[in-house]
């Protein structure tokens, strides 16, 4: 089963793929997404990359406070989206 990590704190200059190898060091990826403002398609520094169950808290733990281009990420479990 895959659960979704929430990752905060993004660098703006941050692509998807350097997200999900940058995790990829810690576990197995499953998707990855960064979200973008829909009218400049600019980042707006946070993101969600999914993970199998049995490794996301050692994820979480590895990541979390971890520094990716100069910024230090926020990383937890996603809350579900509300209806």
């Amino acid at each position: 089963m895959q659960k979704t990590l929430y990752v905060g704190n993004i660098p703006w200059s941050t692509k998807e793929s350097d997200l999900q190898e940058f995790f990829s060091q810690y576990g197995e990826v499953l998707e990855c997404r960064i979200i973008t403002e829909r009218a400049t398609g600019r980042s707006r520094g946070y993101g969600f990359v999914e993970v199998s169950e049995e490794n996301m808290e050692e994820i979480m733990e590895k990541t979390n406070g971890v520094e990716l281009e100069g910024r230090k990420l926020v990383v937890n479990e996603a809350k579900p989206r509300e209806q």
